[in-house]
């Protein structure tokens, strides 16, 4: 894979990414990408390409944790370009994007899509636990109502 070098008049894409249990995805927001070079590597993703206003454009960061390369891959489309990273490590969280602790002021959190899929499977015990609950307060209260004394017009 060649190596994309950084250009002198490039400029970052704003970007917004959220965490799944398996993959991370990362959405840059680009107006109709142009001439898109893409390098993800298991650490780093370099992202330089050319905007509808033939704007330079030039990401380059290194991730919080490791990734498959292979399992990995980016999509152009109208408005934005999307990352789909493979975690090396599924079903543990990751607390931000970058391994830098100072996030770019370029990227935030795609609260939109963001689940806290952590707590996922125990949410769902607590729902089924209550559901459980509620019907068998109903089954003490006996049977149900006929509603017999109910009219019905027929027109």
């Amino acid at each position: 894979m060649p190596q994309i070098k950084r250009p002198a008049d490039g400029i970052p894409a704003r970007c917004t990414w959220f965490d799944r249990k398996k993959y991370v995805t990362v959405n840059f927001n680009i107006q109709h990408p142009r001439e898109l070079q893409c390098e993800i590597t298991e650490d780093k993703v370099v992202l330089c390409c050319k905007d509808a206003d033939d704007n330079v454009i030039y990401n380059e960061f290194y991730f919080y944790d490791k990734i498959m390369k292979n399992d990995s891959r980016e999509r152009p489309y109208d408005r934005t370009v999307n990352l789909l990273l493979r975690k090396w490590t599924p079903d543990v969280a990751w607390p931000r994007l970058t391994k830098d602790l100072n996030r770019p002021s370029w990227m935030a959190v795609d609260f939109d899509n963001w689940r806290d899929w952590e707590n996922e499977e125990e949410d769902g015990r607590e729902e089924f636990e209550h559901y459980a609950d509620m019907m068998h307060d109903l089954s003490k209260k006996g049977a149900a109502p006929t509603m017999d004394d109910l009219d019905f017009d027929d027109d």
